[in-house]
């Protein structure tokens, strides 16, 4: 059983005048505006003062004018979850949602989230990483092997990402991996289930299942498709469930996560869980994971948004 701790306050003016920064300029920037309606129109019902920003440089001017008091933070990718934004808010002296400076930079960096779950023992899929001037990743067919996974190292939202089955199809893989970020990284694909637990304060909700007629679950099978199935509850033993959220808290934390979140990993056919990445900025669209989750434990959508905006007092 998931216990919800109570709100901090029930009163929106304690919030002042929120700034909802959405959009940006990454390549994720369609998710972040379609998120941004959904929680714009959430903190109106619940009578919360903001304004939205679609992109950084008109908040900055708003602040600078001593008309924003806080940020609740929706830009996904880099621009704003990769400590960019949370770093000039910082020396702004303005709160804001979610991770901090540090913990935003790293959990956007694939490689250095897997290298600090390598050193703490949380198991993560084995991979190699390329930067712009690196052209032998073709030796990964032999340390990896086939099928793997080629993957922008600083994006999100499954952009960019291919499934390689045949050497044939690695070359383009890197390029369109590189097209959206100069490290790429390639992952040994894992067999088994994907799974995600959405954090929120220091609770791990109910995990979900997903299954997709996808190759993978893709940007496609994430936002535009209705034959993507949920599970939540997943469907695992109890107690399987409780650890292996528990593994995820930690996994969250080791990399400095705060505030809400979502953990992502595969369970292969021995119960075993390898975590692929932290997202500390997650969807918030009618088909995102975290509402759902959030749903089960009896926090809807708007009680959810409250809740974030909360991680900023």
């Amino acid at each position: 059983m998931t216990t919800v701790p109570p709100l901090k306050t029930y009163d929106p003016a304690d919030f002042g005048r929120v700034g909802l920064v959405i959009g940006g300029e990454s390549a994720e920037r369609e998710v972040s505006l379609n998120g941004g309606k959904a929680v714009g129109s959430a903190l109106s019902r619940k009578g919360v003062e903001y304004r939205v920003f679609d992109g950084p440089a008109m908040l900055f001017d708003a602040i600078r004018h001593d008309e924003i008091d806080r940020v609740f933070n929706l830009i996904h990718g880099p621009g704003g979850e990769d400590g960019s934004l949370q770093g000039a808010l910082q020396l702004m002296k303005i709160p804001v949602t979610g991770a901090d400076l540090p913990s935003s930079a790293l959990t956007m960096d694939k490689v250095r989230s897997k290298w600090v779950w390598e050193r703490k023992g949380i198991k993560t899929p084995p991979f190699e990483h390329f930067g712009p001037n690196d052209h032998d990743y073709r030796k990964v067919l032999d340390t990896l092997g086939l099928p793997l996974f080629v993957k922008p190292a600083g994006l999100g939202s499954s952009i960019g990402i291919s499934r390689v089955s045949d050497e044939a199809r690695l070359d383009p893989a890197v390029e369109l991996a590189r097209s959206y970020s100069d490290t790429v990284i390639t992952e040994r694909e894992i067999q088994g289930k994907e799974y995600f637990a959405g954090v929120i304060g220091r609770v791990a909700l109910p995990l979900i299942g997903i299954e997709t007629p996808h190759e993978f679950y893709d940007y496609d099978a994430k936002y535009n498709s209705d034959d993507t199935q949920y599970f939540c509850p997943c469907g695992l033993d109890e107690e399987l469930e409780k650890s292996l959220r528990d593994q995820s808290l930690k996994a969250f934390d080791l990399l400095g996560a705060s505030g809400w979140g979502r953990v992502d990993f595969l369970l292969d056919d021995e119960g075993t869980p390898w975590f692929l990445e932290v997202n500390t900025t997650p969807g918030m669209t009618d088909h995102s994971l975290l509402p759902q989750a959030a749903a089960v434990v009896g926090i809807d959508f708007d009680d959810l948004v409250w809740r974030i905006l909360e991680t900023s007092l």
